[in-house]
């Protein structure tokens, strides 16, 4: 409960009261205006029942012109203080039974669920984009609404936009209106999702089928490489029914976007938005996809209530991911993924400290903007506890268990304390055995976290383990490595080689050439940290092209290396950063602050 109040507040992170009406259904009217970089909005807010009184929502950065009830009166309105992590609460004041209310109201061009691409930013460089991100807490950017996992909405959706363009939305297309120099997409969501997954897209967009239910969208440049890359989709599908049951959501579609999309992927149902560094060439990363899959059932089926449960969608998910590779490439894949992910972890600890509650899965984030607390900790360490619950019951047991999870909770938004309650109920003893009170509330990795071996992985390092002694794969080893083997190697060398071992590693593994940017990324981190002259175009080109956070954090963190690096990395921030989503730029720019002086 926030200080000076006597609100039943859900969520730490908004403003919505359970004790005041709850919106079940949006319909939304927008209009994209590229100009102004702005969207024009009309959004009705279907309550769950009449109602009347005060309503809270959220906003940041919108501008409200109007508000009227159902009868068509007018409600009354005022906007609080601006809260630099929430935003400004919007109170209505409903009349007496009050069925729906409707809200005139435009967007920000600054707004940060919202990244305006120009022309040149984009891969056709002829018309320009647009992309929403919500997670965690930015669709009240787009929409006022009350923004918090905890309620969930279906909604019907009109997006005007300029003709030729096209929308994709995290829903199901209902038709298209053509109008004189616009085109009006209609969408429809049935089933009910927290306002984080609603997702709008916009550009120059074609689409490829690659099953029945499923397609790839992308710009047209890329729209053929998308659906080779990802032709596999469907089989992807099916394996994950077989571990979790039927996929709800009728299609599993995708959108590839442009290299400034912040995240990997983003489980918008529907409508999966993937980063185009996915596009390999050799469908080495269509593994990342399997994430965003799983997500279709832990994440988007049943969803963490708020930012503090987050280890509820990803802890699963990163667990679900995994099974899903098992299922598909066998145990090895499943074992060098969990090796992979390690890393991942024990850096994620290393940036917020041993003892930083922000290492906790049960995080207490009254006054911490969830952004600032995302790290690899909800998965990886999130995913291990999973596993330890799974090993711990036993794998059938544990299935049997997550089945009837999905179907108690289908479509619901949970607290942490919720799953335990369940946990108990069904597998009694279970949390206490793995000691899941110290998971949840104890910071780092407790001693009881499980080993994954397998003889592959440990080769690979102690391989890895003889560099600094002279010790080099041998060119035919280094052919028949698969992407992630190949990966496991690198993350077990030095950070910091002399020249001429960054040259014989380059040219060994041919790496600069690498269209598999975690192999290329992996490398430059090296090259960066070893203040490798040679590959400093290569640096300044990925870094410039690419905003995703994960490449972004670590490529800028191993230029501190010298002052020669510094000064790169500045001067390539300094060129790149209006390119980048803001959530990017602030995480590099929080990264190049901790530099010397």
């Amino acid at each position: 409960m926030r200080k000076g109040t006597s609100m039943a507040l859900v969520d730490p992170h908004s403003y919505a009261d359970d004790t005041q009406p709850v919106t079940k259904h949006l319909r939304l009217h927008l209009a994209v205006d590229f100009e102004r970089k702005r969207i024009d909005g009309r959004a009705v807010l279907e309550l769950a029942a009449p109602a009347g009184g005060p309503m809270d929502l959220d906003t940041k950065g919108i501008t409200i012109s109007a508000v009227t009830a159902s009868g068509g009166g007018e409600v009354l309105f005022d906007l609080g203080p601006e809260d630099p992590i929430l935003g400004r609460r919007l109170r209505l004041k409903l009349p007496p039974g009050t069925k729906e209310v409707l809200l005139r109201y435009h967007t920000s061009p600054e707004a940060i669920g919202l990244q305006w691409l120009a022309p040149e930013q984009t891969e056709g460089k002829r018309h320009p984009f647009l992309f929403s991100q919500c997670q965690a807490i930015h669709a009240r950017t787009m929409v006022p609404c009350q923004d918090t996992a905890r309620f969930r909405v279906t909604y019907h959706a009109e997006v005007t936009v300029p003709a030729p363009l096209s929308a994709v939305m995290s829903a199901g297309p209902s038709g298209v209106i053509e109008g004189k120099g616009t085109r009006t997409f209609l969408f429809d969501m049935p089933q009910p999702i927290p306002t984080y997954l609603l997702a709008l897209a916009v550009g120059e967009l074609e689409s490829r089928d690659l099953s029945p239910r499923a397609r790839v969208w992308a710009e047209p440049a890329t729209a053929e490489k998308a659906a080779w890359e990802f032709a596999g989709v469907e089989e992807m599908i099916v394996k994950a029914e077989g571990l979790f049951g039927p996929y709800d959501w009728d299609r599993y579609d995708m959108l590839v976007l442009p290299p400034s999309f912040p995240y990997g992927g983003m489980e918008n149902p529907r409508m999966t938005f993937l980063t185009p560094t996915l596009l390999a060439g050799d469908r080495s990363l269509v593994d990342v996809v399997a994430h965003e899959l799983a997500h279709s059932w832990t994440g988007n089926l049943v969803t963490n209530a708020t930012s503090e449960h987050f280890w509820l969608n990803e802890g699963f998910t990163v667990w679900a991911e995994r099974r899903i590779l098992e299922a598909i490439h066998g145990e090895e894949a499943a074992v060098l993924g969990w090796a992979i992910g390690e890393k991942a972890l024990a850096e994620s600890i290393a940036r917020f400290g041993e003892g930083s509650p922000l290492t906790k899965l049960r995080t207490h984030l009254q006054g911490v903007d969830p952004d600032d607390a995302f790290s690899s900790v909800p998965y990886e360490k999130g995913a291990r506890l999973v596993v330890l619950l799974e090993r711990t019951a036993g794998r059938a047991a544990w299935d049997a268990f997550l089945a009837e999870y999905m179907k108690r909770f289908r479509f619901q938004s949970i607290t942490t304390e919720e799953f335990l309650a369940f946990l108990e109920e069904k597998l009694p003893g279970a949390a206490a055995t793995v000691n899941a009170d110290a998971w949840l509330h104890e910071p780092g990795l407790p001693a009881n976290a499980p080993v994954f071996r397998s003889e592959r992985a440990e080769a690979l390092a102690a391989l890895a383990a003889g560099w600094p002694n002279g010790v080099r794969p041998t060119s035919e080893q280094v052919g028949s490595w698969s992407a992630s083997e190949t990966l496991l190697y690198l993350q077990k060398l030095p950070r910091s080689l002399p020249a001429e071992e960054c040259a014989a590693l380059d040219a060994a593994f041919g790496l600069s050439g690498k269209g598999n940017y975690e192999l290329l990324v992996e490398w430059l981190t090296i090259a960066a940290g070893s203040d490798y002259e040679p590959a400093f175009p290569k640096i300044r080109e990925v870094l410039a092209r690419v905003g995703r956070m994960k490449y972004l954090r670590p490529l800028y963190g191993a230029l501190a290396a010298t002052e020669r690096t510094r000064s790169l990395a500045r001067e390539i921030f300094a060129a790149a950063s209006p390119t980048y989503h803001a959530l990017s730029r602030r995480v590099v720019a929080g990264v190049i602050e901790k530099y010397p002086a």
